[in-house]
């Protein structure tokens, strides 16, 4: 287990949901956090509920300049947890350029903007811990997802040639894959969502992922099987039971 006590991380895309959920578990166990997101007031709002010490420093990933002045201003730090997304349900029959672009902007190139902030002197220092949020939904392509399976999937593809690299090393590098996750982005489904969880469940499994050696974990676990499994279905199968017709 992960001994947390004095241990610096940058949060991006703390300022709500399992963002902030995260934050409270980190706080709790020790780490000193930097909390960033674009709204100051939610930061500040967090930062005076932590148990432990932490700062706000905010940060817009969809612009290079602004992340890079943010970790300048930050320093150095032990470890990095990429959570920032955006979404929208999409259609490809609705395809809104704007909102698919801006989804694959924040939610992918996002984090590599951040990773690529905080990298160079975590491997100069054979020390470090990146931790980046996909989505089971990255697993394969759903319908009225267009964008966000996009970003999903390049971001679980991005982990994986990093920890590829730099497995060997002191830089650890993890993903975490969650199903549906209550907050204001997933209120803009109309449609069930199994095995819905509240902020603080999926916070939970994802500390205990950070706490780990473990590379990835997705969650629920029951719920995962059906996606992870569903990579070796062949589209004959797969597209029939979850693609809407129309």
């Amino acid at each position: 287990m992960r001994d947390w006590s004095g241990k610096r991380y940058w949060l991006v895309g703390a300022s709500e949901g399992l963002g902030a959920a995260l934050a409270q578990k980190m706080s709790r166990a020790g780490a000193e956090l930097v909390l960033s997101a674009r709204s100051e007031d939610k930061l500040d709002a967090l930062a005076a509920d932590l148990p432990g010490r932490s700062e706000v420093r905010t940060c817009d990933v969809s612009d290079s300049a602004s992340v890079r002045a943010a970790a300048e201003a930050i320093g150095r730090i032990d470890g990095m947890v990429f959570l920032a997304g955006v979404y929208w349900p999409l259609k490809a029959q609705e395809w809104n350029p704007d909102k698919v672009e801006a989804m694959i902007d924040v939610n992918l190139t996002g984090a590599a903007r951040c990773v690529g902030a905080v990298i160079g002197d975590m491997v100069e220092r054979d020390a470090g811990h990146i931790v980046l949020t996909g989505s089971l939904s990255g697993f394969r392509g759903l319908p009225g997802a267009t964008g966000y399976c996009a970003s999903k999937a390049g971001i679980i593809g991005m982990a994986e040639a990093m920890y590829a690299d730099l497995r060997t090393t002191g830089v650890q590098v993890q993903i975490a894959n969650p199903g549906f996750i209550k907050t204001r982005l997933t209120d803009k489904n109309d449609f069930d969502m199994p095995f819905l969880m509240e902020p603080e469940e999926a916070a939970q499994h994802m500390f205990e992922l950070m706490s780990g050696d473990d590379f990835k974990k997705s969650f629920p676990t029951v719920f995962s099987w059906l996606f992870r499994g569903g990579q070796f279905l062949p589209d004959a199968l797969w597209y029939p039971i979850f693609a809407r017709k129309g």
